[in-house]
């Protein structure tokens, strides 16, 4: 008989000692999936704590929500010029996104139609990303294109791992060293 019952009053008192130990669990949840940059995640638990009763708690959760909200935001890139296009096109060729690499490198090079002399990297890349996805007669044409603009180009994909499939394409081989060339 040692178990005494609990007044109203006493359990009244007690209830927000329990919601703020809730309040505080769900915001270093929040703050897990804040830190692994789950951020969706960690939003909805922000804003559950920032219901809570602890000012400074749901103060910080507020603060965590708007931090989530800019991380979540996808900023939409507009690309506008060769540079553009070029760049975007290297990065998703360094992703082996070969698709991608394509259609933004053939962008670049729509872009350079009015000065094509001064285009011989887009020329290139657009011959690795062809070269790397097995489009031979692709990468011939764009590496011949960027080797007539800037001959270095030759030498450059001699050395390339882009172009170490090249070894087994008479057409690249003839282009990367004529002076073998039974022509």
């Amino acid at each position: 008989m040692g178990t005494k019952k609990k007044t109203i009053l006493e359990v009244a008192s007690e209830v927000p000692k329990q919601m703020t130990e809730t309040q505080l669990q769900v915001f270093e949840r929040a703050v897990k999936f804040f830190r692994a940059q789950q951020f969706a995640e960690a939003r909805e638990l922000f804003q559950k704590a920032a219901e809570g009763s602890l000012r400074e708690v749901a103060h910080n959760a507020r603060v965590h929500i708007n931090m989530c909200n800019q991380r979540l935001e996808k900023p939409e890139v507009q690309l506008r010029s060769v540079e553009d296009f070029y760049n975007v096109g290297v990065e998703r060729l360094n992703a082996r996104d070969y698709e991608s690499a394509r259609r933004n490198l053939h962008q670049a090079i729509d872009l350079t139609r009015k000065d094509s002399d001064s285009a011989d990297h887009v020329y290139y890349a657009m011959a690795a990303c062809q070269a790397l996805s097995g489009d031979w007669r692709g990468a011939y044409e764009n590496l011949k294109r960027a080797i007539e603009i800037e001959p270095r180009n030759r030498v450059a994909a001699r050395q390339d791992p882009d172009f170490s499939g090249a070894a087994q394409q008479p057409l690249l081989q003839t282009l990367l060293h004529p002076e073998k060339s039974p022509f």
